[in-house]
């Protein structure tokens, strides 16, 4: 396992792993701003392949993770509501040591979702 930060997305709706969802990694910034650092897509496991950031450029600090769920349910032809009730998920966290692996996965239904700190 490396060391970073990675993800994943379940349907729990369909008891699947969500494929296609679009994440976006942010750092936060010290005056509460937001630096995109990575884009990615969940392949047919729900995971993206690489971490979504190691190496230098993982740092303590705080950092979001925003999972487009709304597109992923449209794509998949659920009714939803207009406007969707979730669209984008963003999910804040803390990076408290380097030397540690943060897997943050994401659950997801059309009308909720839960996550935690994996490993």
């Amino acid at each position: 396992m490396s060391i970073g930060i990675t993800t994943h997305v379940l349907d729990t709706s369909c008891g699947k792993p969500a494929i296609g969802v679009r994440i976006a990694l942010y750092r936060v910034t010290t005056g509460g701003g937001v630096e995109l650092l990575r884009s990615a897509e969940t392949n047919e496991d729900g995971r993206v392949p690489q971490p979504m950031l190691t190496g230098e450029d993982y740092t303590p600090g705080t950092y979001e993770l925003v999972f487009h769920v709304g597109e992923y349910f449209k794509r998949r032809g659920v009714d939803l509501t207009e406007p969707a009730f979730l669209d984008e998920v963003p999910i804040r966290f803390g990076v408290a040591s380097k030397s540690s692996h943060y897997h943050v996965p994401l659950l997801i239904a059309p009308w909720g979702y839960s996550t935690y700190r994996g490993s």
